[in-house]
This record gives C-alpha cells, structure tokens and sequence, in this order.
C-alpha cells in the first residue's frame, strides 16, 4: 500500500471513527456543549468542521501524490471515491437534522432540507451506477466542470452549516426564517447544482446505458 492509498485509508478510518463518535454523543442524556461567544458556533460543531477540512484537503492531496509520483493503483481508484462519499454523505445526513444528530448543539438553527439531501445522494448514486456500467464496457466518465462545480459547492454548504451560518448571521440578527439564509442559498446553490450536472454526465453518456450489439 503506497503513501497517497495511506492517506485515503486513514480518512476512510477517520470518518468512521467520527461518525460513531457524533452517534455516541448523541445518545448522551441532557449533554449540552458550549457555543463560540456570540458566534452561534458550537464546538462540536466546529471540531467536525476542522475535521471536514483537513479531510477534503486530503481528498485533493492523495490524488495529487499518486500521480505525481505515478502510484496510481486500483486498490486506490476502488477506496478513494468510497472515502469521498462516505465522508460527504456521512455530513449531508448528519446536518440534514442537528436536532435529532445533535441535540447537545441547541443554538444550531442551519441545517440541510432533507430534499435537498435526497437530490445530491441520489445524485452521486446513479453517477456511480452509470460509472460502473460503462467500466463494464471498456468506457471511462471524466468528471466534468459541472461535476467540480457541483464538489466545490457541497463542501462549502457543509462548512458554512457546521458553522451555523457565521458570518453571515450578523447581516440578519433579526431574520427567524431559517431558509432565507446566505449559507441556505448556497445549499440550494450546491443542489441545483448537483442536480445539473447529475443529468448532464447522463445524458452525455446515455449510450452506456444501451446494450452493445
């Protein structure tokens, strides 16, 4: 197992150790966590939001390593989107209800429709299907700008809920609806998005889905 397959590993490893670490806090009885000052920011929160950076810095890192160095292997092309979807869908559902993930977290008022998180799972799901399909035929998908595009705004959604909405909240101390936010409408941003590119990578590739004679 080469160094870029390593750092792929550990963030799979990682991401599960977390998971079950916010499940576990979730189940402790009356457990309220502090907030940052007048930031609204929770500290759990803001550890997992750390965490979450560091570990899309190593998403883009081992890539990087692999085909510097030309340590390009299977084993790493099979882990390194598991590791990416584990840890991107793992915060989704996460931050899809913080008050039943979180409750120890209770100024958290950000958070992701659960419609919008059904449309960016499904999204990668049948991109993955499609994916698979066509490997089986000898085709190789590209990912796209639509698909960057699409990465890049997911990951800034899950930073600016982890982190409640902060700066943002400070333009509108005295909105009370929470789906008239900035972070919200880049939530929405990264769904549309999704969504988009979604049925662009199947319609350009739509031929993958047909039988070869």
């Amino acid at each position: 197992m080469n160094l870029p397959t390593k750092i792929t590993f550990s963030r799979i490893i990682a991401t599960v150790i977390l998971i079950v670490t916010l499940f576990v806090l979730s189940l402790i009885p009356n457990l309220s966590t502090p907030e940052l000052g007048n930031s609204r920011i929770n500290l759990v929160f803001l550890i997992v939001f750390v965490f979450f950076v560091i570990a899309s810095y190593t998403d883009h890192l081992d890539g990087k390593l692999a085909r510097k160095n030309n340590q390009v292997t299977d084993l790493g092309k099979f882990l390194d989107p598991v590791a990416d979807k584990l840890l991107v869908s793992s915060m989704l559902i996460f931050l899809c209800a913080p008050s039943i993930f979180a409750p120890y977290a209770y100024e958290q008022t950000a958070f992701i429709p659960v419609w919008c998180v059904i449309i960016m799972v499904a999204r990668d799901t049948v991109v993955d299907a499609l994916r698979f399909i066509a490997a089986q035929k000898g085709v190789v998908i590209a990912a796209n700008i639509f698909g960057k595009l699409k990465t890049v705004l997911q990951m800034v959604a899950i930073g600016a809920v982890l982190l409640n909405d902060f700066p943002f909240h400070y333009m509108y101390q005295n909105n009370t609806n929470p789906y008239l936010t900035v972070t919200m409408f880049i939530v929405y941003a990264a769904t549309l998005a999704s969504l988009l590119s979604g049925i662009i990578y199947v319609w350009q590739n739509r031929k993958a889905f047909l039988e070869s004679k």
